[in-house]
């Protein structure tokens, strides 16, 4: 029998799977990626070794996540079908290179995950295994046909780990998936399955609800060099946080707090099925408000339009698990050269779910108040724009006669 590298949550899913492959005889050795889910992973590890692992790696990915994966992602603007920050997706890249890495270090080229069959997750894990490990031998038991027979969907899996006594959250009357990271929280199937039917405030994770957020403005300035943020200001605590990791971590509680960041969309999985999901990403949907904003002063006008048709590009790759693509590192490269001069404060009350720019500045800013005033010319000679006008009207013009 395999030695198998299993990415496992200690979740419903990988939890009876894990079980599942040391009863087929196989080694099972338990990879958790910390990539900012709030978990006793001590308890996780435990619960592995429980159930069968020989061996269980506990990899703390988060700093990585955040200025790999998160940051190149919000520098490109980085959106899926208009709403969806991709935190699930920007996630699955980096979990699965360092999956590839462990089954290295252990000699095995078999990896396995507990993704369903029709979902995305499946598709980013293997795209990335493969990238990497391109003979690698893949354990996918969703698309597996004994285990599918045995298992009809998450319901059976319950059952399973109760006759089994595997320990587990989910329970036939709270059957949703939640799936965190700190890029987002993202709650799917049981009751949303129903788009019609309003996700229950119960269902939230530290998480305040717009209509619940104090009924009191907060302000911050985040300040940004290259299209990173280098440091978040509270104007009221006067608190200043620098670094990648503590300022995201600051800006998920503060957000939280103010009911910033929640998406309740049906997007269309790349397998082609239309899915319901609620999305939870506050520091992600105030940095996005804040990088756009500071790239109106700092982007040429043309740049800035390109960015406009990169942006939904990137995040449809990023979301189809494409992260390591010769078309995404095409498309980052030119991201890269776009953000040297995008630096400077942006200003932001948040306040009851909104994101609200006040004010922007930056030494390198295009903007020129002599040009742009409605009370002087400046350097602009008005009486040229009639020739201007003139000119982009002469294919109109041929038309109209």
């Amino acid at each position: 029998m395999a030695k198998i590298v299993l990415a496992f949550s200690g979740g419903l899913d990988t939890s009876v799977i894990l079980k599942w492959l040391v009863e087929k005889g196989h080694e099972v050795v338990a990879y958790v990626a910390d990539v900012g889910q709030k978990e006793d992973f001590s308890y996780i590890k435990h619960k592995a070794l429980l159930l069968g692992a020989s061996k269980v790696y506990i990899e703390d990915l988060k700093e990585e996540f955040v200025t790999e994966y998160i940051f190149p992602a919000l520098k490109a603007g980085a959106v899926y079908e208009g709403r969806y920050l991709l935190g699930t997706a920007l996630a699955r890249p980096l979990i699965a290179k360092k999956q590839v890495e462990i089954a290295k270090k252990e000699g095995t080229k078999v990896l396995a995950h507990g993704c369903t069959g029709k979902g995305n997750d499946q598709v980013r894990f293997e795209l990335t295994w493969l990238k990497f490990m391109p003979d690698a031998t893949i354990v996918s038991p969703w698309k597996d046909k004994e285990f599918i027979t045995k298992f009809k969907g998450r319901l059976d899996l319950i059952k399973y780990a109760k006759a089994n006594g595997i320990p587990v959250s989910s329970t036939p009357n709270k059957p949703f998936s939640m799936d965190e990271n700190i890029a987002h929280t993202s709650y799917e199937s049981g009751i949303l399955e129903d788009p019609k039917k309003a996700p229950p405030s119960t269902m939230f994770k530290g998480f305040v609800l717009p209509q619940n957020a104090p009924d009191k403005e907060t302000k911050l300035i985040i300040e940004f060099a290259q299209g990173v943020p280098i440091k978040v200001v509270n104007l009221e605590s006067k608190r200043e946080i620098n670094g990648a990791l503590k300022l995201f971590e600051y800006l998920n509680m503060i957000g939280s707090k103010n009911g910033i960041g929640m998406v309740d969309m049906v997007e269309n999985r790349f397998i082609g099925i239309k899915s319901r999901g609620v999305y939870v990403a506050p520091a992600a949907t105030i940095l996005w408000a804040a990088h756009k904003d500071l790239e109106s002063i700092t982007l040429d006008k043309e740049v800035l339009h390109l960015k406009e048709l990169f942006a939904p590009i990137i995040g449809t790759l990023i979301y189809n698990g494409l992260w390591y693509s010769p078309e995404m590192e095409v498309l980052m490269a030119a991201i890269q050269l776009s953000q040297k001069g995008v630096l400077g404060k942006v200003f932001i009350t948040l306040y009851k779910g909104n994101v609200i720019i006040t004010g922007r500045q930056s030494e390198n800013s295009l903007y020129h108040q002599g040009l742009a005033s409605m009370n002087e010319h400046g350097d602009f000679n008005p009486e040229h724009s009639e020739g201007f006008i003139k000119t982009l009207a002469l294919r109109l013009m041929v038309n109209g006669k």
